[in-house]
Order: structure tokens, then sequence, then C-alpha cells
């Protein structure tokens, strides 16, 4: 069986529609039906029922659809192993927002000139989408915080953070809402381990997708967070908020540069050297 015609039955899936299913594949819809039409001579049965709004799956669609995108998820994986397996010539690199403000930048700049032809992706993502990605083949490698818990995944590098528990300066009220990402970000779950530690048990939470907000919003009392002295410093905020300083005994929240074990990059021993700090 052709593993195309595979591809187009998703496709078309997905899309519920003939029609947006050929624009997705970049074909003519013509084309979509005739290979639909081979797929199901192919296997005995139909795959859709037609209906006013588009287009639903038979039983027999519904049974073949895991398997379907099984096959495609496999040619996928086979593809992104194979394409750089002599060469790197391209790499697709995902990274935590966090990391997208102090790493990746100076990263870039500098594979930029040390493989002035390498062909480059990127992907900004929270810690669990990063690795999910990792492990489908559908990145690189990845900057994630936090050593990873999942044994296909390995660590290329890994660079220390300096710790700031931040509180809004010359204040005699102490506001114990985190501000911070969302639930799954490493410095969200910083602040309730540190909380923890200094025997804060209750307290709220905002969600912030901003450093900048963040410690604009901890200078006006709103609340307390935990962010790497770097980009304090880097936004202007050390000399305007109380600052105190985790040791790693009590919190540790390393950046790792990490990609799958069996899909390690050609150029792993560069990224394992390179410096970016």
């Amino acid at each position: 069986m052709d593993s195309n015609l595979l591809k187009i039955f998703t496709t078309v899936t997905k899309s519920k529609s003939f029609t947006l299913g050929a624009k997705k594949l970049n074909v003519t819809q013509a084309n979509v039906t005739l290979r639909i039409k081979q797929l199901e001579k192919e296997l005995g049965y139909k795959l859709f029922h037609r209906v006013p709004k588009g287009i639903i799956l038979t039983k027999e669609g519904e049974k073949l659809l895991p398997l379907a995108n099984e096959i495609d998820k496999k040619f996928k994986e086979i593809h992104m192993q194979m394409k750089n397996i002599n060469s790197q010539d391209s790499l697709i690199v995902a990274s935590t927002y966090t990391n997208a403000s102090k790493r990746l930048i100076p990263f870039l700049q500098k594979i930029r000139v040390d493989f002035p032809t390498l062909e480059l992706e990127l992907i900004r993502k929270t810690k669990i989408p990063i690795v999910k990605l990792l492990l489908e083949y559908k990145i690189d490698i990845g900057f994630i915080n936090h050593e990873p818990d999942d044994s296909e995944i390995m660590v290329l590098n890994k660079f220390d953070n300096e710790l700031l528990f931040l509180q809004q300066k010359d204040s005699s009220v102490e506001n114990h809402t985190i501000l911070a990402y969302e639930e799954n970000c490493a410095y969200h779950s910083g602040m309730k381990k540190y909380y923890e530690h200094i025997g804060v048990s209750e307290y709220d939470t905002i969600e912030i997708a901003d450093f900048e907000v963040i410690l604009a919003c901890v200078e006006l009392g709103m609340g307390e967070s935990i962010i790497p002295k770097s980009i304090v410093e880097k936004l202007g905020y050390l000399e305007k908020l109380k600052t105190t300083k985790i040791p790693n005994s009590v919190l540790e929240i390393p950046t790792c540069l990490v990609c799958r074990k069996d899909n390690v990059p050609q150029i792993s021993e560069y990224l394992k050297n390179i410096d970016i700090d």
C-alpha cells in the first residue's frame, strides 16, 4: 500500500472536507477524490460518508484512522532520523519562554557564524510540550528547565542559573501571590517549592506570560516571583526590587539542552561544548 494514500486519508479526515484536504496537500480535489477511491478499492470498503457539511468517517474509516496516524508518525520518524544521517543540513530547535529570553539569541548568533549554511527552524514552547516534541521526532534539540526524567532523552549541555526570589521593595506587607508562567513552568513549580521551604502554605496564583510584566507586577506589590538574576538585570529591575538569592541546595533550575538518545545531531560535540552564558 502506498503510504501517500494514507497521508491523503488522514489529511482529508482532519479537514473534514475533500476540498480543504486538497488545499492542505496542494493538489486538486479531483486528485484527492481519485486517490481516496484507489485506497478504498485496495481495502475493499468505503471510508467516508458524504453529508451536507462535508464528510464523516464510515465505521471502517474510524478503524483505519488510528492505524494510518501511526504509520504517518513512523514515516516522519524515519524522515527525521535519515535527514541528517551524514551531514547536519538542518536543525529544528525548541525553547522554553525563559530560555528564549536568555540563551536562545546568543545560541542562534553563535551557531549562525559557525554553521552559516545550516537551516534553522525555531519553536517556542514550555517544558512538557518540548519533551513531547522530542519524543515524537518533531524537533532535533530543545532548551528546557530542569534535567529530563524521560529515559529516552539525553542532556547535551547544562547551564546553571542564579535564582532570585523577588518581592516589592520597601514594603512591610508581604503578598504571597505567585507571579509566573502557566502551571507546568519550572519557575511556577519552583515558587511552590520555595514557599514550602520558607513555610508559606497559603498563596494565590496569577499566570503571566511575560517576564517584564511579571517584574512590573512585583514592583507594584501584586505578588512575588522567582526569576534568574540575568533576566532581572537585563530588564533593569535589579535595583527596583527586594531580591533574595536562593541557594542551589534549596532550589536549582538549570537550563538543559536536550535531544533524543536515538536522534543525536551530527553536531552534538559542538553542542556539548557551546558557551552561551
